[in-house]
């Protein structure tokens, strides 16, 4: 991967561990309209896991719950550890903060210890 395309993905990544989601969107967003990926399915799941959970903070919960079941049918897709992530852990704790957005009525009883740590493993 050249070092554009990594600094964008990680960029995103670091983004979203800091809970930073409009601009993990933004940086995997950048990535996957500029470049022809071969796991650009991955990349617009991210993208869309991220705009999940930036939902939720602009008090947005329908938004979150049509992008969280846009989000994880595309990263299912990759349930092998794909770019050092842990795609079943991140799809684990997804689908909690899906089944949590769904059963609150209110952004504030969101638990954000429901937001997966990407870690890269190389």
């Amino acid at each position: 991967m050249n070092s554009i395309k990594e600094k964008l993905f990680l960029d995103g990544v670091d983004h979203f561990n800091k809970k930073l989601f409009y601009e993990a969107h933004e940086s995997w967003e950048t990535l996957w309209t500029d470049y022809n990926l071969d796991d650009a399915l991955l990349i617009q799941g991210l993208i869309q896991l991220s705009v999940a959970y930036f939902h939720i903070t602009n008090l947005n919960l329908k938004g979150s719950k049509n992008l969280f079941n846009k989000c994880i049918p595309k990263l299912e897709k990759y349930l092998q550890n794909h770019r050092g992530i842990d795609i079943k852990e991140i799809l684990k704790i997804s689908q909690k903060a899906l089944e949590k957005v769904i059963l609150i009525q209110n952004t504030k009883d969101f638990d954000w210890e429901l937001v997966p740590k990407i870690d890269i493993r190389k």
